[in-house]
């Protein structure tokens, strides 16, 4: 299975990367290794909400439930993210991304802070 992971690079820009999860059959369904995180969070942005530049607060998976966002880093490129969307946003120092609502609806996403 594969996600986006953001990250600072050297130039302490942000830039994207897929990352494979690993999955491994259990007998029943393919799954993954368990991941230790602190907790969950739930948000709703407006429709056009706008977050200029800023990195990751943390190391978070965040995934995209209703809604589609589109992120963007230093040297312009754009990835967007709809309904199952997966990001590891990795990028906690540097100058970060733009975060952007977009699509005129609100969007509905989880935050799982990783520790």
């Amino acid at each position: 299975m594969k996600i986006i992971r953001i990250y600072t690079g050297p130039d302490n820009e942000s830039h994207f990367e897929e990352k494979e999860v690993d999955l491994k059959f259990n007998g029943d369904m393919e799954v993954s290794a368990t991941e230790p995180a602190e907790g969950i969070l739930f948000r709703r942005a407006p429709a056009n909400h706008l977050h200029s530049f800023h990195p990751a607060p943390r190391r978070q998976y965040v995934i995209t439930l209703s809604g589609q966002v589109e992120i963007e880093t230093g040297d312009g490129t754009v990835k967007r993210f709809g309904p199952g969307g997966v990001m590891l946003a990795d990028d906690i120092t540097g100058r970060g991304h733009i975060t952007r609502v977009v699509g005129g609806q609100p969007r509905v996403y989880v935050m799982i802070p990783l520790k």
